[in-house]
C-alpha cells in the first residue's frame, strides 16, 4: 500500500467528532507509521459532528479525486422528531418551537416524503459551512448575525419511510441523494410540509458511491488495520 501514491480510506466517523478531527487523528497515525512529519490527506464530504458513518479520506495523489468522490451518490439513514424545531435542525441546539402533531398520520407522512423526491430546491441550514460574503454561515450565526442563504437546486433519488411511531411522533427514513443535500434541512422542510415541525435526532451516512459503512473502518480498529498493511515506496 502506497499512501504517497494515493489511497482512499473509508472510515466510520464516530458521534460527536468533527470530520476534520477524524481526518487529523487518522493523518497522525498514518504519518507516524510512515515515519514522516505529515502525510498529505483530505476528506471527500463533511459529516456534521452529530452524524456518523462513511467518511472518505484520500491520501497523497488520491487527494485529486476528492471533487469526483464528493459528487458520488450518498445514502443516509435519519431519525426525526416531529412537532418541534431547533435552530440547527438537529440536537446541537435545544428546542425553540413546538407544533401540533395530532393531525399527522403514516399515510400523510408517506405522501409528503414523495414530494421531496427528484429535482428540488433547498435552502441550506444557517448553521452550516456555506459562505456568506466570504464568511462561514455558522460563524456568523454564533456571533449573533442574521444570515440569509439562497435556495440551491439538488437531486434526491429516493426517500423510504423505515418506521413511524404515532405515540412518540418519531420517524426514520432512508435517503439516497446527490451532492449538496443537507439532511438537516430536509428534516426542516418535511416538518413544514406536514404543517408541523421536525428536527434530526440521529443521522448516519451508510454509503458514498460504492463505499459502504459495513466495509468502513472504525477509529478503534484503524491502528490494527494500519499495522496489517504492507507499505511500499513510502519514503
Amino acid at each position: 500500500m502506497d499512501f504517497n501514491e494515493g489511497v482512499v480510506i473509508a472510515i466510520d466517523k464516530p458521534y460527536r467528532m468533527s470530520s476534520f478531527g477524524a481526518l487529523a487523528h487518522i493523518r497522525y497515525l498514518v504519518s507516524r507509521r510512515l515515519g514522516v512529519k505529515r502525510v498529505k490527506m483530505g476528506h471527500a464530504g463533511t459529516l456534521d459532528p452529530l452524524a456518523t458513518g462513511v467518511l472518505l479520506l484520500c491520501t497523497g495523489k488520491a487527494t485529486k479525486m476528492i471533487e469526483t468522490l464528493q459528487a458520488h451518490t450518498k445514502e443516509y439513514v435519519a431519525t426525526l422528531q416531529l412537532g418541534a424545531t431547533t435552530a440547527s435542525y438537529d440536537r446541537e441546539h435545544t428546542v425553540n418551537f413546538t407544533y401540533p402533531t395530532k393531525h399527522i398520520t403514516r399515510a400523510m407522512v408517506e405522501s409528503v416524503l414523495q414530494d421531496f423526491v427528484g429535482d428540488i430546491m433547498q435552502v441550506p441550514p444557517e448553521f452550516s459551512a456555506c459562505k456568506v460574503d466570504g464568511k462561514r454561515a455558522y460563524l456568523l450565526m454564533r456571533k449573533g448575525r442574521d444570515v440569509e442563504l439562497q435556495a440551491k437546486p439538488l437531486h434526491v433519488d429516493e426517500i423510504e419511510l423505515l418506521s413511524f411511531d404515532t405515540d412518540s411522533m418519531t420517524m426514520a427514513i432512508r435517503v439516497v441523494c446527490g451532492k449538496g443535500t443537507y439532511i438537516r434541512a430536509l428534516a426542516r422542510d418535511i416538518g413544514a410540509a406536514l404543517h408541523s415541525g421536525a428536527f434530526l435526532t440521529s443521522l448516519r451516512r451508510t454509503r458514498v458511491g460504492d463505499y459502504r459503512v459495513d466495509d468502513a473502518i472504525t477509529l478503534d480498529d484503524f491502528p490494527q488495520w494500519l499495522e496489517n498493511q504492507l507499505l511500499e515506496n513510502n519514503k
